[in-house]
């Protein structure tokens, strides 16, 4: 039996490394960051909306940044949905400037409700139709002064869905929010700008994402309430032929959570949005991989294969390990190696994607220099606290509860604590 176990983790080691061996090409690709060239033939209207429940430390300086963009004033509108609201929010986002929409739904919870709440209220009053665009945030974000000038060229080129790059409020916290940070920034360089150079469609990941005003009308409104409504939202588009765009010089800043118990949570949501995405979407997936869409490919690997091979994989070693203590099997001790030399290729395998991520994006964070390097060392260790995250999804029903923001920084503020704030400047491309 112990032999079939370590046959079995061969097996699966093949298979993962098969799944995913064309995002160590991304890492190449992504090496080199491609930026528009050129300037907008025109400037767009847009509405920026931020579905905020009990956000009142933290919407005043998203609302301020957006307020400071270097994009004309007259062509931003700011609507904050407050949702199911116990405190302050909706005045302090009165007073900040916005248009506010107050919610109160305690059976529809959730940011895709709220939007859909939302853009049904302007398709009614017909404000919808003054807008090119809509651009989401979260209330804890904060904007580089250059997010929507940038967005507006890429959004100028054709693209009717575009995300940007998410940067941190809280980085150097501790190695939870370092975990989080690093992932987002990684994702950003190594997966949407590789996916951007080589004509692939990208993924929109939750906030600081513009989706045209035309596509929400002929969705009839914002129709994606899954766990994970954001990566829904990507494979819905994506296997309606749509191009998801990418603008890294649209910088925003979020906060990460910086407790435990809290990170727990809000990823056994993504864990099991994901599940259930694979679900509603999976066999629609395959098929367009076989019909010679990429993106499906892409999008399909993204939400399932690691998670599914992980939790097998420690499905089969936690039946193995016991029985081959207790029938002191002589195929123990290679079972141990091997389970040992799996944990290591893991260790290595993210401590080199955090190692390429850190050295390139050095500027763009801002913490301290030890803690950049520090951190490489414990990122692995946070990505290993997904496995049993996965597998307590698969069995658990979750539901979606709100995360508690807390860190109030302005742009400037964000940006001491970092040594250089200046983006790279890298040639500009045309695409």
């Amino acid at each position: 039996m112990m032999k079939s176990i370590i046959l079995i983790n061969g097996i699966l080691s093949i298979i993962f490394s098969i799944c995913y061996i064309y995002q160590y090409f991304y890492v190449l690709v992504g090496l080199r960051r491609k930026y528009v060239k050129g300037e907008a033939l025109k400037n767009h209207r847009y509405a920026v909306v931020i579905s905020a429940r009990n956000e009142c430390q933290v919407l005043k300086n998203l609302i301020d940044s957006i307020r400071n963009q270097t994009y004309p004033e007259e062509l931003i509108d700011v609507y904050v949905i407050a949702d199911n609201c116990t405190d302050d929010t909706a005045d302090i986002a009165r007073s900040a400037g916005a248009t506010v929409f107050e919610r109160f739904n305690t059976e529809l919870v959730g940011k895709g409700y709220a939007l859909n709440w939302f853009f049904n209220l302007l398709k009614e009053s017909g404000a919808d139709s003054h807008y090119d665009a809509f651009i989401v945030f979260d209330a804890d974000n904060v904007l580089d002064t250059n997010f929507i000038y940038e967005m507006n060229k890429v959004y100028d080129k054709g693209y009717r869905i575009i995300t940007s790059y998410r940067n941190s409020k809280n980085y150097g916290e501790n190695w939870i929010t370092a975990g989080y940070s690093l992932w987002f920034l990684r994702e950003a360089r190594y997966l949407n700008n590789a996916r951007m150079q080589l004509g692939a469609s990208c993924a929109i990941s939750g906030t600081g994402f513009l989706v045209s005003a035309e596509l929400i009308r002929e969705a009839g409104g914002w129709v994606h309430h899954l766990l994970t409504e954001d990566i829904e939202f990507t494979v819905s588009n994506i296997l309606d032929g749509e191009k998801i765009g990418y603008c890294g010089k649209a910088v925003l800043y979020d906060e990460q959570p910086n407790k435990l118990r809290q990170s727990y949570l809000q990823r056994l949501r993504w864990a099991k949005g994901f599940y259930q995405v694979f679900k509603n979407y999976g066999w629609r997936l395959i098929k367009g991989i076989f019909k010679g869409n990429y993106s499906c490919y892409d999008i399909l690997m993204t939400i399932m294969p690691a998670m599914l091979l992980t939790c097998i994989s420690i499905a089969v070693n936690v039946l193995a390990l016991p029985y081959g203590i207790i029938t002191r099997s002589p195929d123990l001790l290679p079972l141990l190696k091997t389970l040992f030399g799996t944990f290591l290729s893991f260790y290595a395998l993210f401590f080199a994607l955090g190692a390429v991520t850190t050295i390139t994006e050095w500027k763009q964070i801002h913490c301290h220099s030890m803690k950049k390097i520090l951190y490489l060392f414990t990122f692995p260790l946070f990505m290993l606290t997904y496995v049993p995250i996965a597998i307590i999804a698969l069995f658990r029903k979750v539901k979606w509860e709100p995360i508690e923001h807390s860190v109030s920084v302005t742009l400037d503020e964000i940006y001491e604590e970092g040594e250089d704030t200046s983006i790279p400047k890298e040639e500009n491309l045309s695409l």
